[in-house]
């Protein structure tokens, strides 16, 4: 069915009414890179309206550090973004709040305020040093993604696309001790840019459950970043959760225009394999402006097939104009992903 223009407002007092999240947004590495260009309250001036329009309450933020600062860099750029954090809450009082646990996103949210959730986009900044882990998690941190696509010290990622390269290799022993010791300290990990031999050592290792923050169905999207059935199933299976990735690259292979529709059709894969709609939730890992700001910026063959935050209430609308009932689309939209919290950082 068609979305209209009563999906769409339907859609908008629905991420009104109901708790929404993204688990996924490189947040802090846009701030820090636009602070760097001179500009103060980023957050008040940029981002905080487009939350606000799209109704979202909580967002989680990446601690990514990209490959120029690798490996020399790593620690020093993570720990910027938590500083640069900081200096925005001092800015702009009482419109965001770094929480460390469920609790504490509840009362930002009761106040008014976004929330904003702490996570390793690769764990680069820590080295081999595990006594790093207690530091970041003493800051803020809550979440594990154990890799981007590219090795570390813990596991190999996954590349987004076929590359010629030696054997790929899972889950490394200091991996193995970084995942035990996020799940004693109340981190919780983030399968997302693993490659197929890492989910599977992450499976066997671990034995709770798990989210794939923004990852898509390979089944719809042939790109290795995407899971297969039986990968979804697996995570289903002990509760985990998929998050909705907007790249386009990761929605379809097609070159025509890939839209929200697409998007919703990754959900109704989940649910086909499931039987639920309780293993996914958004994870939009926006990126056009990351196109934008490049120093350099050229052509891309990939785009966000939801423009931001201001407008994820279109992926709510398809699945509305698809029958899908209220409180189904309350768990997707943040209800599911809040659980998850409850059961990992508490």
């Amino acid at each position: 069915m068609t979305v209209n223009r009563e999906h769409i407002e339907m859609a908008r007092a629905l991420h009104e009414k109901h708790f929404v999240s993204d688990a996924h947004f490189d947040l802090l590495p846009l701030i820090w890179d636009r602070r760097q260009r001179g500009e103060t309250k980023v957050m008040e001036n940029r981002y905080i309206p487009a939350f606000r329009q799209g109704g979202v309450n909580l967002i989680v933020s990446s601690l990514f550090v990209s490959n120029e600062y690798l490996p020399e860099m790593a620690l020093r750029r993570a720990l910027d973004y938590i500083g640069v954090l900081h200096d925005e809450i001092e800015e702009s009082p009482g419109l965001f709040s770094l929480c460390r646990s469920v609790k504490e996103i509840k009362e930002a949210n009761s106040a008014g305020m976004v929330a904003i959730v702490l996570s390793f986009e690769g764990v680069e900044p820590i080295g081999n040093d595990l006594n790093l882990l207690r530091i970041f998690y003493e800051l803020g941190v809550r979440g594990v993604g154990i890799a981007w696509s590219r090795r570390n010290y813990a596991a190999d990622g996954c590349h987004f696309e076929a590359r010629e390269e030696g054997q790929r290799g899972g889950i490394t022993d200091f991996g193995v001790k970084l995942i035990r010791e996020a799940e004693k300290l109340g981190m919780y990990i983030d399968v997302s840019h693993l490659n197929d031999e890492g989910l599977s050592d992450v499976l066997k290792f671990y034995d709770k459950a798990v989210i794939a923050s923004h990852s898509n169905c390979r089944n719809l999207a042939r790109s290795m970043r995407n899971l297969t059935d039986e990968q979804i199933l697996q995570i289903a299976q002990r509760g985990g959760l998929m998050g909705m990735n907007s790249c386009s690259e990761f929605v379809k292979d097609a070159k025509e225009k890939i839209g929200a529709a697409d998007l919703a059709d990754h959900i109704e894969h989940i649910y086909k394999i499931t039987g639920s709609f309780e293993h996914v939730c958004y994870g939009f890992d926006f990126c056009d402006e990351f196109r934008e700001l490049s120093p350099s910026p050229k052509e891309s063959p990939n785009y966000d097939c939801i423009k931001g935050h201001a407008r994820s209430f279109e992926l709510t609308a398809e699945l509305i104009a698809r029958g899908v009932k209220e409180e189904d689309i309350a768990k997707i939209i943040g209800g599911n992903f809040l659980r998850f919290l409850e059961r990992t950082i508490g």
